[in-house]
């Protein structure tokens, strides 16, 4: 099995340059929202192991929230640029093939060289390590599901589809016959070259003795939680105190920069988000972010790595990261659906867990005992979410018209076709994949 691993390049855009970069970036495009894959700047698409990337200017429009409601004065952070990728394999080998691609290579340079302290002779690969910021929470769909692999999975069932379209007399007859008939029909396809599938990697020792250590992290945390209880419990008490008072602050986003972001979604089956704001003062705050994240990032880790996050299925990556001292966050996601699906998955499904995190973002909807109503309450929610939403200025995604169940049902096809026999039931069950 191959791993997925993240990164995240963020560099502060100098300040004559910001139009600039837009500009730059915007000719990525085959237009907004549209990334073009032929593009001479960045040719995302020449990588085989790239999932999604996306690069954004995060110009913080709600930067004076908590002067405005705490009277906490920050100092002004830069304006940045983010560049963001998920991809397969370790993040040194795709560093070294980043560099090595004299197209990428020559692209990001000319994107960086608006950024501060980037000039001519810069080492590319040691500017990027030292920009990197590491997420403190991520989440993939489905780990060890590679690049290679959806490729080969969706041109095996496009071509099962195609057989058994040609073939009533195998569509009509017992599934278990059909399994048998398509098995067979694989084999010669392979066998003459015009199909193939790539056996998994070895998994890489350090992988599987982080994912050890995950689950021990993840043990002792859940028991160190039940031992300190009763100071868990005051805690409680005392931010039940704070957020009982807590300023709301969620205005419908005007009409023309809600359309702007509107206009860069919907082109595909899979929509990308990136959010950004400011944690509401306190060392208490702090310290239930930090913690709810670590909780987040392990259980991503062990118990949600294969095809959902809790109950949502929709996700295909996500990440949080602590911007400026841990001040503010950064959220980016990629997704299936409308935002409007999106946030009913999450308002039904997990709002639990978006008030444990978001409710500690200045002018969340108010929460009760951290868990309860804030997310509950729809329509400030969606608000909330929109205005601290930002645009994404190019977005590549690997998978286009492929929504995570389709790469579920791929792999699933996949694994019915190596089975040497199915029941007729489960054979059934596996044909109507196809």
């Amino acid at each position: 099995m191959t791993p997925q691993s993240t990164l995240l390049v963020l560099a502060p855009i100098q300040p004559a340059s910001i139009g600039s970069m837009r500009a730059l970036l915007a000719s990525m495009n085959a237009s907004p929202g549209t990334f073009n894959p032929d593009n001479p700047l960045v040719p995302f698409a020449q990588f085989d192991n790239l999932h999604s990337a996306r690069l954004a200017v995060l110009d913080d429009p709600t930067l004076g929230d908590p002067g405005m409601f705490y009277g906490v004065q920050r100092p002004d952070p830069p304006i940045y640029l983010a560049f963001l990728a998920d991809f397969d394999g370790s993040y040194d080998a795709f560093l070294t093939l980043v560099v090595q691609n004299e197209n990428a290579a020559a692209g990001l340079r000319q994107i960086f060289s608006l950024c501060e302290g980037f000039s001519p002779d810069t080492d590319l690969r040691a500017w990027m390590m030292a920009h990197e910021h590491r997420p403190s929470a991520y989440y993939c769909n489905y780990v060890g599901r590679t690049v290679q692999q959806t490729r080969e999975e969706r041109q095996l069932r496009l071509a099962l589809r195609k057989y058994l379209d040609s073939s009533p007399d195998v569509a009509d007859g017992s599934a278990a016959a059909a399994h048998q008939s398509l098995r067979q029909f694989v084999q010669q396809e392979t066998a003459q070259g015009r199909l193939t599938l790539t056996p998994p990697s070895p998994t890489p020792l350090g992988w599987k003795i982080g994912h050890f250590f995950a689950w021990v992290k993840l043990i002792l945390l859940v028991i160190g939680l039940v031992v300190t209880l009763p100071i868990t419990v005051i805690l409680l008490l005392v931010l039940r105190s704070k957020e009982a008072s807590d300023p709301e602050f969620a205005p419908r986003l005007d009409h023309r920069l809600e359309m702007a972001l509107a206009a860069l979604e919907d082109y595909d089956v899979t929509n990308q988000f990136t959010a950004i704001g400011s944690f509401k003062p306190g060392w208490l705050r702090g310290l239930t972010v930090r913690l709810v994240l670590l909780i987040i990032d392990l259980a991503s880790r062990t118990l949600f790595s294969r095809g959902r996050l809790t109950r949502i299925h929709t996700i295909h990556f996500a990440r949080w990261v602590y911007l400026d001292n841990r001040t503010r966050v950064l959220f980016t996601s990629v997704y299936d659906g409308s935002l409007e699906s999106y946030n009913e998955d999450f308002i039904n499904k997990v709002s639990i867990g978006l008030n444990l995190i978001f409710g500690n973002g200045v002018g969340y909807p108010r929460t009760a005992w951290m868990v309860t109503k804030g997310a509950k309450d729809e329509q400030k929610f969606k608000y909330f979410l929109r205005r601290h939403e930002l645009p994404t200025d190019v977005w590549y995604n690997a998978h286009t018209g492929l929504a995570a169940f389709d790469l579920l049902c791929n792999s699933t096809i996949r694994d019915g076709i190596e089975k040497p026999s199915l029941g007729e039931q489960e054979a059934r069950e596996w044909v109507a994949l196809i």
